[in-house]
Protein backbone atom coordinates (compact mmCIF):
# COMPACT_ATOMS: atom_id res chain seq x y z
CA UNK A 1 0.00 0.00 0.00
CA UNK A 2 2.97 2.39 1.08
CA UNK A 3 4.28 1.72 -2.81
CA UNK A 4 1.19 2.30 -4.60
CA UNK A 5 0.49 5.69 -2.40
CA UNK A 6 4.55 6.92 -3.15
CA UNK A 7 3.91 6.00 -6.99
CA UNK A 8 0.77 7.67 -7.56
CA UNK A 9 2.22 10.59 -5.59
CA UNK A 10 5.24 10.74 -8.10
CA UNK A 11 2.65 10.25 -11.15
CA UNK A 12 0.37 13.39 -9.88
CA UNK A 13 3.80 15.30 -9.74
CA UNK A 14 5.30 14.42 -12.98
CA UNK A 15 1.81 15.24 -14.74
CA UNK A 16 1.94 18.34 -13.17
CA UNK A 17 5.32 19.25 -14.35
CA UNK A 18 4.63 18.00 -17.75
CA UNK A 19 1.33 20.45 -17.88
CA UNK A 20 3.15 23.63 -17.13
CA UNK A 21 5.99 22.61 -19.50
CA UNK A 22 3.26 21.79 -22.31
CA UNK A 23 1.81 25.60 -21.38
CA UNK A 24 5.39 27.47 -21.96
CA UNK A 25 5.85 25.07 -24.76
CA UNK A 26 2.33 26.41 -25.92
CA UNK A 27 3.29 29.83 -25.93
CA UNK A 28 6.52 29.83 -27.48
CA UNK A 29 4.58 28.17 -30.14
CA UNK A 30 2.19 30.56 -30.82
CA UNK A 31 4.76 33.33 -30.77
CA UNK A 32 7.45 31.27 -33.05
CA UNK A 33 3.97 30.88 -35.41
CA UNK A 34 3.35 34.51 -35.83
CA UNK A 35 6.57 35.47 -36.26
CA UNK A 36 6.49 33.08 -39.19
CA UNK A 37 4.21 34.84 -40.96
CA UNK A 38 3.56 33.24 -44.68
CA UNK A 39 3.67 29.45 -42.46
CA UNK A 40 0.94 28.79 -39.94
CA UNK A 41 -2.61 28.26 -41.34
CA UNK A 42 -4.33 30.73 -42.60
CA UNK A 43 -7.10 31.34 -39.58
CA UNK A 44 -3.78 31.95 -37.84
CA UNK A 45 -2.77 34.58 -40.05
CA UNK A 46 -6.44 36.06 -40.11
CA UNK A 47 -5.92 36.37 -35.64
CA UNK A 48 -2.45 37.69 -36.16
CA UNK A 49 -3.91 40.65 -38.36
CA UNK A 50 -6.74 41.15 -35.42
CA UNK A 51 -4.01 41.93 -33.52
CA UNK A 52 -1.76 44.33 -35.55
CA UNK A 53 0.03 46.42 -33.34
CA UNK A 54 -0.56 49.95 -33.52
CA UNK A 55 1.48 52.35 -34.15
CA UNK A 56 1.94 55.94 -33.00
CA UNK A 57 4.47 59.06 -33.86
CA UNK A 58 5.50 60.96 -31.09
CA UNK A 59 7.21 63.65 -33.32
CA UNK A 60 6.42 64.94 -36.78
CA UNK A 61 9.61 63.63 -37.74
CA UNK A 62 8.48 59.94 -36.82
CA UNK A 63 5.50 60.87 -38.46
CA UNK A 64 7.30 61.14 -41.56
CA UNK A 65 8.48 58.28 -41.45
CA UNK A 66 6.33 55.58 -40.54
CA UNK A 67 4.14 57.06 -43.05
CA UNK A 68 6.59 57.54 -45.32
CA UNK A 69 7.85 53.64 -44.84
CA UNK A 70 3.91 52.57 -45.24
CA UNK A 71 3.66 54.00 -48.51
CA UNK A 72 6.40 52.49 -49.57
CA UNK A 73 5.85 49.54 -48.65
CA UNK A 74 1.93 49.46 -49.95
CA UNK A 75 3.44 50.48 -53.82
CA UNK A 76 5.80 47.85 -53.53
CA UNK A 77 3.85 45.35 -52.48
CA UNK A 78 1.03 46.36 -54.98
CA UNK A 79 3.17 46.07 -57.54
CA UNK A 80 3.85 42.64 -56.87
CA UNK A 81 0.28 41.83 -56.69
CA UNK A 82 -0.22 43.52 -60.31
CA UNK A 83 2.85 40.78 -61.02
CA UNK A 84 1.83 37.89 -59.71
CA UNK A 85 -1.98 37.91 -58.97
CA UNK A 86 -4.75 36.49 -61.54
CA UNK A 87 -7.71 38.02 -59.68
CA UNK A 88 -9.10 41.14 -61.23
CA UNK A 89 -10.25 42.42 -58.17
CA UNK A 90 -6.86 42.23 -56.56
CA UNK A 91 -5.48 43.87 -59.59
CA UNK A 92 -8.18 46.48 -59.10
CA UNK A 93 -7.38 46.93 -55.54
CA UNK A 94 -3.64 47.13 -56.01
CA UNK A 95 -3.40 49.09 -58.67
CA UNK A 96 -6.02 51.38 -56.48
CA UNK A 97 -3.61 51.10 -53.57
CA UNK A 98 -0.70 52.37 -55.92
CA UNK A 99 -2.06 55.53 -57.23
CA UNK A 100 -3.50 56.55 -53.38
CA UNK A 101 -0.15 55.81 -51.63
CA UNK A 102 1.80 57.67 -54.62
CA UNK A 103 -0.50 60.53 -54.09
CA UNK A 104 -0.02 60.19 -49.96
CA UNK A 105 4.33 60.42 -50.95
CA UNK A 106 3.74 63.22 -52.23
CA UNK A 107 1.29 65.14 -50.49
CA UNK A 108 3.17 63.64 -47.18
CA UNK A 109 7.17 65.46 -48.49
CA UNK A 110 5.08 68.11 -49.67
CA UNK A 111 3.57 68.76 -46.11
CA UNK A 112 6.80 67.82 -44.49
CA UNK A 113 8.41 70.66 -46.14
CA UNK A 114 6.16 73.12 -44.69
CA UNK A 115 6.83 71.99 -41.40
CA UNK A 116 8.95 74.77 -39.55
CA UNK A 117 11.99 73.80 -39.39
CA UNK A 118 11.33 71.80 -42.72
CA UNK A 119 11.36 68.15 -42.28
CA UNK A 120 13.44 65.84 -44.51
CA UNK A 121 11.14 63.19 -46.20
CA UNK A 122 13.30 60.15 -47.15
CA UNK A 123 10.71 56.97 -46.84
CA UNK A 124 12.19 53.52 -45.14
CA UNK A 125 10.48 50.68 -44.41
CA UNK A 126 10.73 48.62 -41.59
CA UNK A 127 12.08 44.90 -41.20
CA UNK A 128 8.59 43.45 -40.76
CA UNK A 129 7.54 45.58 -44.08
CA UNK A 130 11.04 43.82 -45.76
CA UNK A 131 10.13 40.52 -44.38
CA UNK A 132 6.42 41.21 -45.62
CA UNK A 133 7.23 42.13 -49.03
CA UNK A 134 9.95 38.77 -49.28
CA UNK A 135 7.58 36.96 -48.34
CA UNK A 136 5.09 37.96 -50.89
CA UNK A 137 7.83 36.99 -53.47
CA UNK A 138 8.61 33.64 -52.08
CA UNK A 139 4.43 32.62 -52.04
CA UNK A 140 3.54 30.32 -54.27
CA UNK A 141 0.58 30.88 -57.21
CA UNK A 142 -1.57 29.08 -54.73
CA UNK A 143 -1.21 31.16 -51.73
CA UNK A 144 0.01 34.04 -53.20
CA UNK A 145 -3.49 36.15 -52.82
CA UNK A 146 -4.16 35.23 -49.46
CA UNK A 147 -0.99 36.17 -48.10
CA UNK A 148 -1.13 39.64 -49.96
CA UNK A 149 -4.74 40.36 -48.75
CA UNK A 150 -3.86 39.58 -44.87
CA UNK A 151 -0.46 41.71 -45.30
CA UNK A 152 -3.06 44.20 -46.39
CA UNK A 153 -5.40 43.93 -43.44
CA UNK A 154 -2.47 44.05 -40.93
CA UNK A 155 -0.71 46.94 -42.87
CA UNK A 156 -3.50 49.04 -43.58
CA UNK A 157 -4.69 48.88 -40.13
CA UNK A 158 -1.44 50.05 -38.45
CA UNK A 159 -1.64 53.28 -41.07
CA UNK A 160 -5.07 53.63 -40.31
CA UNK A 161 -4.06 53.77 -36.58
CA UNK A 162 -0.97 56.15 -37.31
CA UNK A 163 -2.94 58.45 -39.16
CA UNK A 164 -5.89 58.59 -37.10
CA UNK A 165 -3.69 59.59 -33.67
CA UNK A 166 -1.43 61.98 -35.52
CA UNK A 167 -4.59 63.87 -37.13
CA UNK A 168 -5.83 64.29 -33.20
CA UNK A 169 -2.69 64.44 -31.40
CA UNK A 170 -0.05 65.67 -33.94
CA UNK A 171 2.97 68.46 -33.33
CA UNK A 172 2.95 69.77 -36.78
CA UNK A 173 0.25 71.18 -38.19
CA UNK A 174 1.16 70.57 -41.94
CA UNK A 175 1.41 66.99 -40.88
CA UNK A 176 -1.91 66.90 -38.70
CA UNK A 177 -3.87 67.97 -42.31
CA UNK A 178 -1.73 65.10 -44.50
CA UNK A 179 -3.03 62.43 -41.58
CA UNK A 180 -6.34 63.74 -42.07
CA UNK A 181 -6.58 63.57 -45.58
CA UNK A 182 -5.25 60.24 -46.41
CA UNK A 183 -7.31 58.28 -43.09
CA UNK A 184 -10.12 58.02 -45.86
CA UNK A 185 -8.31 56.26 -49.03
CA UNK A 186 -5.91 53.79 -46.01
CA UNK A 187 -9.95 52.97 -44.87
CA UNK A 188 -11.18 52.31 -48.54
CA UNK A 189 -8.20 50.11 -49.06
CA UNK A 190 -8.85 48.36 -45.59
CA UNK A 191 -12.39 47.64 -46.29
CA UNK A 192 -11.95 46.41 -49.67
CA UNK A 193 -9.23 44.18 -48.53
CA UNK A 194 -11.64 42.76 -45.77
CA UNK A 195 -13.92 42.18 -48.57
CA UNK A 196 -11.70 40.01 -50.53
CA UNK A 197 -9.90 38.16 -47.99
CA UNK A 198 -13.48 35.62 -47.70
CA UNK A 199 -12.89 35.00 -51.41
CA UNK A 200 -10.19 33.40 -51.54
CA UNK A 201 -9.22 30.37 -50.69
Amino acid sequence: MKRLLMTAAASFALAACGEAGGNDNMGQAVDTSNAMGNEVAPGANAMANQAAPALTASSGQQYVELAGGSDLYEIESARLALEKTQNADIRSLAQMIITDHERSTQELTAAAGRAQPPIAASPTMTAEQQANLQALRSASAETFDREYLQQQIRAHEQALGLVTDYSVNGDVEPLRGHASTVADPIRQHLNRARELVVTVS
